[in-house]
């Protein structure tokens, strides 16, 4: 049986957020959330990498 499927409507910014949450649990537990959220962000994006990273994000 598959999966129900929920499309959800966030700013990268929110990603961003959502994803420094995720990044707080257990890695077992979400990397393979992460890497379906960054691989839909850089599809809709058109980008490669981080998809959702600010300019600011890279520059410490």
């Amino acid at each position: 049986m598959a999966q129900e499927e929920i499309v959800l409507k966030l700013s990268p910014e929110e990603i961003n957020l959502l994803l420094e949450g995720l990044g707080n649990l257990p890695f077992v537990k979400v990397y393979n959330l992460i890497g379906k959220i960054q691989a839909q962000a850089s599809a809709q994006l058109g980008t490669g990498g981080n998809p959702v990273e600010s300019p600011e994000a890279g520059s410490d």
